[in-house]
């Protein structure tokens, strides 16, 4: 029996991890009166709001699939991951950046409370919590999971990968493994004792994976002898946990060239044998040093180095990039997640800073400073204001877009319209790595600027940040692989359905702001954007039609900022619309303060940033093309 609030008191069959999750829960510590540490990196009540009163979790976890939840569940288990961020991951961050992961005699060294994380995930069933429960999970709700995390990675974002990775391998081998793979591997990764990666990046390909070189040779027995080299394998290798389960891409020998060639096995770094662990020949080679998430391991290993590496079919032959992808899309709304809880730390800390800090005088009505008043907080200077105002937009916006993405995972497994909530969740991927890892860098110097020179200096934590976030742009494949996704394949899917989609999703938050004759006008600013953006294809679809393809695709990074600035609109009106609501009720959840700073940062969004689609599709309109030419412009 599966954890149900309702009928706790009386249960006698839970399992043993709901167990632990409970009584883990029932010991929170009161934040009011817990020294603490630094700055706050997130508030609770402002994802609350969103999961809440934007997103109508509550709506969700009415639904069948969801029926173990109830709010009070949900809220506990939150608090819970506030208390262990709080306790644990928080104290850490600076830790981990000023001793980084290293690779020393064979072995991967990171932060022990890597130990801590991993135990913890297994004992409060963080790993497996959104499974089904036919593959040994919760049901947890995917928008609660992405809160959690969210609220981990906020606190220490070289902490959630680990667990993370893990949790996203063992789904794979879940959804398309043999009984054999399912009993040897899943519970060792569930309880944490034994991590998950996912291997794709060689030397030689980057993130061409249709010139992947690994090597698949059919043994009697089954299995395959495996040979290769992986880079960049996030996690890869660590004195932490007793095994590595490798999910890793190879063609069999004799397979199709490209990416139809490709097939997954499952290559354990220890392969079980006979109750025991008997080493794999898989390597680790070394570990990537980083300019930011140092406490987060990045390796190189090497398979079958000595002939002796056994991997395991995953799924039919030949399909492997279409089962990766399953994990690719999930590490890619991870990304953009990790992109958010980076800016929303990096806005915490800023804040603080800002409401701190004396510095120059206010100027008067007549526009003179008086030199014998005291020096104001930095915080009243308006474009110290506007500073803080960009990052809130950003990270609380991109917050609503990691949690509407989620929304519609959880409605395309359950519900009428299962179909309909997997192509926007289709469409709306790309943009969800996107956004935050680019704009959230954006948001992230603006926090460093806001603390001036010691924005620049080791002391705060501020320049950790901006180290931090600059590899999102680049995991999971780049800003311009996810672009020519959004434009190439997922904007004209089936028609161009998806988009339709989610134009009249966009429509009817559009309409529910027309009731307020405070939002009609950014109702009308948004309603005349998605106008731009429909223009702009119209301008740019004919090169696709008539096959001139590079032609149609090759400003597509100006087209993903244009088309991400809309999303973001549409999430800032979303979340105006039910603040507005809220205040208009005599049942609020927060101050009225709170919901009106919502409607504030909605308007600042849309004079501030909004407006850049203007130019944005004066560049996409343009006959003039500059980007593909030959080489030799390049050379002086």
């Amino acid at each position: 029996m599966l954890y149900n609030r309702k009928t706790f008191a009386t249960s006698n069959s839970l399992d043993h991890f709901m167990w632990v999750f409970y009584f883990f829960s029932r010991s929170l510590i009161s934040l009011k009166n817990r020294t603490r540490f630094m700055a706050d990196y997130m508030n609770m009540d402002t994802l609350r709001f969103q999961l809440y009163e934007v997103m109508g979790l509550k709506n969700l976890l009415e639904l069948d699939y969801f029926s173990d939840w109830d709010q009070e569940s949900v809220d506990i288990f939150l608090d819970s991951m506030k208390d262990f961020s709080d306790k644990d991951l928080y104290p850490a961050f600076r830790e981990m950046d000023e001793d980084p992961a290293r690779y020393e005699d064979g072995k991967i060294i990171v932060h022990p409370v890597v130990e801590k994380l991993m135990r913890k995930s297994g004992e409060m069933g963080l790993i497996s919590a959104p499974f089904s429960h036919e593959k040994g999970g919760m049901q947890l709700p995917n928008i609660v999971m992405q809160s959690a995390l969210f609220i981990m990675e906020a606190a220490n974002n070289n902490c959630p990968g680990y667990p993370g990775l893990t949790a996203g391998a063992a789904n794979l081998i879940a959804t398309f493994g043999s009984d054999h793979l399912k009993t040897t591997y899943l519970e060792k990764m569930m309880n944490g004792d034994w991590a998950g990666t996912m291997c794709l990046t060689e030397p030689q390909a980057g993130s061409s994976l249709s010139d992947v070189a690994s090597s698949a040779v059919p043994n009697e027995d089954g299995s395959y002898k495996i040979t290769g080299q992986k880079i960049f394998i996030s996690g890869g290798d660590h004195e932490y946990c007793d095994n590595f389960v490798h999910l890793f891409l190879a063609r069999i020998e004799g397979a199709p060239a490209g990416t139809k060639g490709i097939s997954l096995f499952v290559v354990p770094k220890n392969r079980p044998e006979n109750g025991e662990l008997k080493f794999n020949d898989v390597i680790t080679a070394g570990d990537f040093q980083k300019m930011g998430q140092r406490g987060y391991c990045t390796t190189h290993l090497s398979f079958g180095e000595s002939s002796d590496c056994v991997g395991w079919l995953l799924g039919e032959p030949h399909r492997g990039l279409k089962y990766m992808f399953q994990m690719m899309n999930e590490a890619r709304i991870a990304v953009g997640r990790s992109g958010v809880s980076v800016a929303s730390g990096a806005y915490h800390a800023s804040l603080q800073y800002a409401r701190e800090r004396p510095q120059g005088r206010r100027l008067s009505d007549t526009g003179k400073k008086n030199s014998d008043e005291d020096q104001t907080l930095i915080i009243n200077h308006p474009d110290v204001r506007r500073m803080l105002l960009l990052q809130k937009a950003i990270y609380e916006g991109g917050l609503s877009l990691i949690l509407q993405s989620s929304k519609y995972d959880d409605l395309s497994r359950t519900g009428d319209d299962k179909e309909r909530n997997h192509m926007l969740l289709e469409l709306l991927t790309p943009v969800t790595k996107t956004f935050p890892a680019e704009a959230g860098q954006l948001a992230v110097s603006n926090g460093l600027q806001v603390l001036g020179g010691y924005g620049f200096c080791s002391e705060f934590v501020l320049q950790q940040y901006h180290r931090d976030i600059r590899i999102m742009s680049i995991y999971e494949g780049t800003t311009g692989i996810q672009s020519m996704d959004l434009l190439g394949r997922k904007v004209p899917m089936n028609g161009g359905t998806a988009l339709g989609y989610l134009v009249a999703e966009m429509q009817e938050v559009i309409g529910q702001a027309r009731n307020f004759d405070e939002l009609k006008p950014y109702a009308d600013i948004l309603d005349s954007k998605i106008a731009v953006v429909q223009s702009v294809l119209a301008k740019l679809m004919p090169f696709a039609m008539k096959g001139e393809h590079e032609r149609y695709i090759h400003d597509a990074n100006m087209f993903m900022e244009m088309f991400s600035i809309v999303v973001i609109a549409w999430q800032w009106l979303q979340m105006a619309v039910a603040a507005k609501k809220s205040l208009e009720s005599n049942d609020k959840r927060f101050t009225a303060d709170f919901y009106e700073s919502k409607i504030h940062t909605m308007k600042f969004y849309f004079k501030y940033e909004v407006p850049k689609t203007t130019g944005l599709c004066e560049i996409l309109k343009s006959d003039e093309v500059l980007t593909i030419i030959d080489e030799k412009e390049l050379a002086f």
